[in-house]
């Protein structure tokens, strides 16, 4: 981690909303990833909802119990595309899943999720695929256990040690840029909004 970017971290303010979607949802909003997970406090779900929606971000909640929400962020073409690959919908369908369509698939992994959270399933892996993450590595990290990985960072690397290495350090960078904006005023919804001005028409 960079000097700049612990600096950064040392200084937002846990009630920041915006400067926590910056950091958590940075690959997401940079267009490095198709999905982050943003873990919230239950009150802020309502606040958060709103500013999504201003931004133009898909999200799904995931998890919401008394005091805390998981919300997956998402840009829908990217995960679906993502999701269509063979090897991807192959560990889907080992999973159990039958209908693969986005949202169905995000409907039953929050079924998983929540009987995992109550105690009552295991672990749901396709949370990997949900995330975007390399096949190579979610298959890898359930056949170790979560043991063995070669490199721990966004997500735990079980091959292709020197690709990850550069996107995480691509995703360090996002981390800082965006917490630069956000601290220097710029929110997100003016981010993003900026960010598709910036996007070439087709």
């Amino acid at each position: 981690m960079s000097q700049g970017l612990s600096k950064m971290l040392q200084s937002i303010d846990g009630n920041n909303i915006e400067m926590r979607i910056a950091y958590q949802c940075a690959p997401l909003l940079a267009g490095l990833k198709p999905s982050n997970l943003l873990m919230l406090r239950s009150r802020e779900l309502v606040c958060v909802q709103h500013l999504l929606k201003k931004a133009g971000i898909s999200y799904f909640i995931v998890a919401q119990e008394k005091e805390k929400a998981a919300v997956l962020l998402y840009n829908k073409k990217q995960l679906e595309k993502y999701m269509e690959q063979e090897c991807v919908a192959e560990g889907l369908c080992r999973m159990g899943y039958e209908d693969l369509s986005l949202g169905r698939v995000l409907y039953v992994f929050r079924v998983h999720y929540e009987a995992f959270l109550r105690g009552e399933g295991d672990f749901p892996h396709e949370m990997g695929f949900l995330l975007g993450y390399p096949v190579e590595d979610v298959e890898g990290f359930i056949r170790n256990g979560g043991e063995n990985s070669l490199y721990t960072g966004d997500w735990k690397v079980y091959d292709n040690l020197t690709e990850k290495l550069q996107l995480f350090s691509k995703f360090e960078v996002a981390r800082e840029s965006l917490l630069g904006m956000v601290s220097a005023g710029t929110g997100i919804v003016e981010i993003m909004r900026n960010k598709r001005l910036q996007q070439p028409v087709a």
